[in-house]
């Protein structure tokens, strides 16, 4: 699989919040995520996007047309 370059938004909240961090990946949706340390909320995002991506995945297969004649699947490079 390739890698994709994400951008990561990630802020650490005050004490007064709770303190740790809370991040989302601004180009997927639904990827929102928080964390004790700046560590774990790195952790926490890929996470979180490798669960997007896969659930997606499954979510494409089942949405086929079972009468097609031909299914083409590619990789694309996108650049933003």
């Amino acid at each position: 699989m390739e890698e994709l370059v994400l951008t990561a938004v990630i802020q650490e909240l005050p004490q007064s919040a709770g303190g740790g961090y809370w991040a989302f990946i601004e180009e997927v949706p639904g990827a929102i995520t928080q964390g004790a340390t700046l560590e774990e909320t790195r952790e926490n995002l890929q996470e979180a996007v490798s669960m997007i991506l896969e659930y997606q995945r499954e979510r494409a297969k089942e949405s086929l047309a079972p009468t097609a004649v031909r299914t083409i699947r590619e990789h694309i490079r996108v650049s933003a």
